[in-house]
């Protein structure tokens, strides 16, 4: 019984912890092969995730070289991208199958 009791209370210390707070949330959607929004605010130093909504028929690859990120969603379908921590600073991304028109930046305040 103190077994499970100190295995309960070690969670509850562990869940509690500064380090285990989750990432910051964004949502972006792809639609008629643009972002938007297009830009994202972020803070800087710390962990985050983007949802990535494509909205549109084709799959499209969310890709940001500065951010080392790259990932495919396809057609009307969802993905979760998990990025940082980020030092302060402009962060590009394209949708690499259609970069004329998918574009965007993560700016880490």
């Amino acid at each position: 019984m103190r077994s499970l009791l100190a295995l309960v209370g070690l969670a509850v210390l562990f869940a509690a912890a500064p380090g285990a707070a989750r990432a910051q949330e964004y949502t972006v959607t792809i639609k008629d092969h643009k972002f938007t929004p297009s830009e994202i605010k972020v803070p800087a130093n710390k962990r985050f995730e983007i949802t990535v909504i494509n909205d549109d028929a084709t799959p499209e690859e969310f890709e940001s070289h500065p951010m080392k990120v790259e990932k495919v969603i396809p057609g009307k379908s969802k993905g979760v991208v998990r990025i940082g921590p980020l030092k302060p600073g402009r962060y590009p991304f394209v949708g690499e199958f259609h970069e004329k028109t998918a574009k965007g930046v993560v700016i880490a305040e």
